[in-house]
């Protein structure tokens, strides 16, 4: 497992931070200390029965299920890092994450003032929708169910080309008259997500939705955009070495990331 973390964090540096200002870490190697009081005050303020109905527990889940949704919410509060913050607690965390993790932020948000802490705020993101529509799920176990960010040029056309749900027409003449429709079209809302240039995007919307623009057009223009992103991504990631690694990770004083 965290030779999984250390491998995630390869992707996270790529994306081009900067190791004078960002902090890494994994639970593993980091609970302990200030991480770990705050574990356990928060523990303190969270009573059984709220675990088990902001989180849906029952009486057969394991205890560290249990246990979990504090150390999730402990990063949320500066006293966890004192070699960044000192014992400042005037410091608000934003936090981005999926809809799916809401839940342990709002426990953490009731937590906050008792802690003497500032509430932290969420920006939610959507999910991406796993290739083969909505109502399937992106799996790593399932490799056909998403693009990933190790995948080669031709397994990105491949993946898309086959298994990208369409919500174009059935047939070309069908398409012609009645448009594809946007709503169920899975390239249509990759391309939503990492098309930067806004014009060209509602172009190929209206054009798409209209049927004057084709599927296999629609997906070509997905193709070509994400070989390029995963591209760039590789040959950023392939610099990132086992040492820049332990150098984001290292506990170290940062009160100067602070300065503006």
């Amino acid at each position: 497992m965290f030779t999984a973390a250390v491998q995630n964090c390869k992707d996270i540096i790529a994306c081009g931070f900067d190791v004078n200002k960002t902090f890494i870490f994994s639970d593993f190697e980091y609970v302990g200390g200030a991480f770990y009081r705050t574990i356990i005050d928060i523990q303190r303020c969270v009573s059984m029965n709220q675990v088990r109905g902001i989180f849906g527990l029952t009486q057969d889940d394991n205890i560290g299920k249990i246990g979990f949704p504090a150390v999730q919410a402990a990063p949320s509060f500066p006293g966890v890092f004192p070699h960044i913050f000192g014992s400042r607690k005037d410091v608000r965390c934003l936090i981005p994450c999926a809809i799916d993790q809401d839940p342990y932020f709002r426990m953490t948000r009731d937590v906050a003032p008792r802690l003497g802490y500032m509430k932290p705020a969420l920006i939610e993101a959507r999910f991406f929708p796993a290739l083969q529509g909505e109502s399937g799920k992106m799996s790593a176990s399932d490799p056909n169910s998403a693009v990933f960010v190790n995948d080669t040029a031709k397994q990105i056309k491949d993946k898309i080309n086959k298994y990208a749900f369409s919500g174009g027409g059935a047939t070309l003449e069908e398409h012609r008259a009645n448009g594809a429709n946007l709503d169920v079209d899975v390239p249509w809302k990759y391309l939503n997500f990492f098309m930067e240039d806004d014009s060209k995007l509602a172009n190929i919307g209206r054009e798409y939705g209209a049927g004057r623009m084709l599927t296999g057009e629609v997906k070509a223009e997905l193709v070509a955009l994400l070989t390029d992103i995963v591209g760039r991504h590789q040959k950023a990631r392939a610099q990132v070495t086992e040492d820049i690694v332990d150098a984001f990770m290292a506990v170290r004083p940062m009160h100067s990331a602070l300065k503006r």
